[in-house]
């Protein structure tokens, strides 16, 4: 049984120029196809979701076909909305003379390293509790295989960094109490923002880690370096509990080309495609051909989509 074609939210990660973006709009495409209603969410800065359905796609749904739907998530715009909206929700809980200083703190803090993957991570929390009563299938496209992990690690880091800002608001509270309120609880809306937050997190941590909603798959070339890359990936989300159950093998030498020059490369592929079979034994692999033209239409899109629908049958068949 293929897990992918039973999830609701599926990550697709992958080194770049794999193919990756491309196997995400297939997938989407064949899950389309197929009557289910989905949603394909670019996180990559490098967006080619708009080019591959040529359609201008942007931070909103944009309907890309029917059943099909996508969002172009923009890092550096995503930052500045959270942000603004951190600014928002300490009105009235600063005091007037320490509003400039504050927004000061929280806009150098904007620009720290990390700052536009936590805003990234905030919007894909977002959609995933907002959405996923809307669409049958929720297809994140992510950035190449390292901002990936990253990503996914994400909500146990801040999970750990809350905790310690909720212990730290709890000693302050607890002492205000103590020596200014006559031992009264102390109201105090940071605490209340904070725990929301925790919970947020929390609520999508557990749909993240419930493999019978979520699954992720890598895209990889038989080449050297991908092969590499995605071993060590696989490694890396095991450690977090996320485990990946299917690979697209991208770009495999059709039987038909020929020449000695492809003669001699199918040769080298061949061991690649060995070394998948028993690197990956525990993963399912779906093989795609590399075609003759880029996937540059919708119709051509359609084929590679065909790939998919087929390899996800016959895997539950």
């Amino acid at each position: 049984m293929n897990p992918l074609k039973y999830k609701k939210i599926i990550f697709v990660g992958g080194k770049g120029g794999v193919g990756k973006s491309t196997s995400s709009a297939a997938l989407a495409l064949a899950f389309s196809q197929s009557g289910e209603k989905t949603l394909i969410v670019s996180t990559d800065p490098a967006h080619n979701l708009g080019d591959i359905f040529h359609k201008k796609v942007g931070n909103e749904q944009t309907k890309l076909m029917d059943r099909l739907w996508g969002i172009e998530i923009n890092p550096g715009e995503e930052s500045k909305r959270y942000i603004e909206s951190v600014k928002q929700n300490l009105k009235g809980l600063v005091r007037s003379d320490m509003v400039a200083e504050v927004h000061r703190q929280i806009d150098m803090a904007s620009a720290s390293p990390g700052a536009d993957e936590a805003a990234l991570f905030d919007r894909i929390v977002s959609i995933i509790l907002e959405e996923s009563e809307n669409f049958d299938k929720i297809i994140f496209d992510t950035a190449p295989t390292g901002h990936t992990i990253r990503l996914l690690s994400l909500p146990e880091l801040m999970g750990v960094w809350i905790d310690g800002m909720l212990e730290r608001r709890k000693k302050i509270n607890d002492n205000y109490s103590k020596l200014l309120n006559d031992g009264a609880p102390v109201e105090d809306p940071i605490y209340e923002v904070l725990q929301q937050r925790k919970n947020k997190f929390a609520k999508v941590r557990d749909i993240i880690l419930d493999g019978s909603q979520t699954g992720f798959t890598f895209v990889l070339n038989p080449e050297r370096l991908p092969i590499l890359e995605t071993e060590k990936a696989i490694r890396q989300l095991d450690a977090h509990h996320l485990h990946v159950r299917t690979l697209i093998v991208n770009k495999v030498l059709p039987d038909y080309a020929d020449g000695a020059f492809m003669e001699k490369r199918r040769r080298q592929e061949q061991d690649y495609l060995i070394q998948i079979e028993k690197v990956f034994s525990k993963q399912n692999l779906i093989k795609i051909p590399l075609f003759e033209e880029d996937i540059s239409d919708q119709q051509k899109l359609a084929v590679f989509a065909d790939y998919v629908k087929d390899a996800l049958e016959e895997a539950t068949a």
